[in-house]
């Protein structure tokens, strides 16, 4: 799956010269994340206009037709820019990270309900925006990076924020955690 600046999102197979499916065509605004959820059927994609889109992987093209692939839920997340995003556990709940003039910057959503009571929970934290999620599903906590290098570690059971750490002078633009939990690593612009 690819995600390019000019908003376009392709799906290759391995064995196969060209695409096998166009999920959105160029002329859209520039694609900032991509991930498949942990069961690979579906994937989102988050963009600079702020908005996310969900799409199933097993949409196939209609030669006869040529209907392009749909994504099954649309919505604006971040009014300014979305730049990151997790599924959480199921694939029905997801956080976002972006940049909202309401400093509502890391956003968890349900996707089983209509847009305008998706929003679970909004946390005001990285007041120039979230630039980087993490989830770590065995202690439910999810750690976001932000544009002025400081980490911060929520506890979505509780729904709150535990720390807010100084990680780095720059933006935070890659975190990973280990397989047992035990530890997270961030990587800066610097």
């Amino acid at each position: 799956l690819t995600g390019a600046q000019d908003g376009s999102v392709r799906m290759f197979e391995w064995g196969h010269a060209q695409q096998i499916t166009c999920f959105r065509s160029g002329g859209n605004s520039r694609v900032t994340r991509m991930r498949f959820n942990y069961q690979g059927n579906k994937f989102g994609i988050v963009d600079a206009d702020g908005y996310i889109s969900l799409y199933q992987t097993n949409w196939k093209c209609c030669p006869l037709t040529g209907t392009s692939p749909k994504p099954y839920l649309t919505w604006q997340c971040h009014n300014k820019t979305a730049n990151d995003f997790v599924f959480i556990s199921s694939s029905s709940l997801i956080a976002t990270a972006g940049f909202s003039s309401d400093n509502r910057n890391i956003c968890l959503w349900d996707t089983l309900v209509s847009p305008t009571n998706s929003l679970v929970h909004a946390f005001i934290c990285h007041d120039s925006g979230a630039t980087v999620l993490a989830y770590a599903p065995k202690h439910q906590l999810l750690i976001s990076g932000g544009r002025k290098g400081f980490t911060c570690i929520i506890d979505l059971r509780l729904k709150q924020q535990q720390q807010l750490l100084q990680s780095h002078d720059s933006p935070v633009k890659a975190i990973a955690v280990d397989p047992t939990e035990e530890y997270f690593v961030t990587g800066s612009a610097e």
